[in-house]
């Protein structure tokens, strides 16, 4: 269950965030990258809605048992997987279709997003105002994992001037979204811990704390690159690209703990009571 929540996290996140990088920065060349992490997160989010059918028999029978998935298409469980199906189509059908497929990619995104506020530890205290909230706090996340890739892939290549300006784009959007990522993130915790003491002394709590831990290395990477590398590269610094580059490829090494530790969270850990 871990494991496909994990690779739904990378699935959705990564493929929606390149569909909003296409929108936003008018990158050309997302589409692989939707296509791609789009088909992973459809197999992960019927995997995972398979593997809960296999918990609640006990055995790997339900994961193909009718009664079972039918019981469990007529709960929330359900009801997320139509919302990363019919989201995560969307996002596949919008690469066939032009400038406007990636706006329509964009929304498909956005509903595979929605998918994550009907199901979970925020959904299930019932705030409709807390479901928003973790919309636009997955939405920011999807943005940065979107814009890994194609920024990557330009330092690579030694397309200096594209690179640099992608960077620095990024980097003015990032100055608004990043504070809303933060406190977004601040009130939801506080209202699943609600105190000090659980976040402390529970192994959710402790979960949590490593998981703010890789998400501050995380920012630390983000400063690096707009404050010294992007800089560096609008300077027409030669060796810049290949600091950037490595860099990104540290990001993405945090991205995927931070994944598998929020895979953790919502998969085999309780909220503390």
């Amino acid at each position: 269950m871990i494991f496909a929540k994990f690779f739904l996290y990378l699935g959705i996140f990564t493929a929606s965030g390149a569909a909003f990088c296409g929108v936003v920065f008018k990158v050309s060349d997302v589409r692989p990258t939707i296509g791609t992490f789009a088909v992973l997160g459809l197999v992960a989010a019927i995997a995972g809605f398979s593997l809960r059918g296999a918990a609640l028999t006990g055995d790997a029978s339900g994961m193909t048992d009718p009664e079972m998935l039918g019981l469990l298409w007529s709960t929330p469980v359900g009801t997320a997987l139509s919302y990363r199906v019919i989201g995560l189509s969307i996002l596949i059908v919008g690469l066939a279709l032009g400038r406007l497929g990636l706006w329509i990619a964009a929304f498909g995104g956005l509903l595979a997003l929605w998918s994550f506020a009907t199901i979970g530890h925020v959904p299930d205290q019932e705030m409709v105002w807390l479901d928003v909230l973790l919309l636009l706090h997955l939405a920011a996340v999807a943005l940065w994992i979107g814009i890994l890739a194609p920024l990557k892939r330009l330092a690579r290549d030694g397309a200096r001037p594209e690179a640099a300006l992608l960077g620095h784009q990024f980097g003015q959007i990032a100055m608004f979204f990043v504070p809303l990522l933060i406190i977004a993130g601040l009130i939801m915790s506080y209202v699943l811990i609600g105190s000090i003491d659980a976040l402390i002394g529970t192994v959710y709590g402790q979960t949590l704390i490593a998981k703010v831990v890789l998400v501050a290395g995380l920012l630390g990477l983000a400063a690096l690159n707009k404050l010294r590398f992007v800089p560096k590269l609008l300077d027409g610094d030669n060796q810049a690209g290949h600091h950037l580059d490595r860099s990104i490829s540290f990001e993405w090494i945090a991205v995927v703990a931070i994944l598998l530790l929020t895979a953790t969270l919502t998969s085999v850990l309780t909220l503390p009571l």
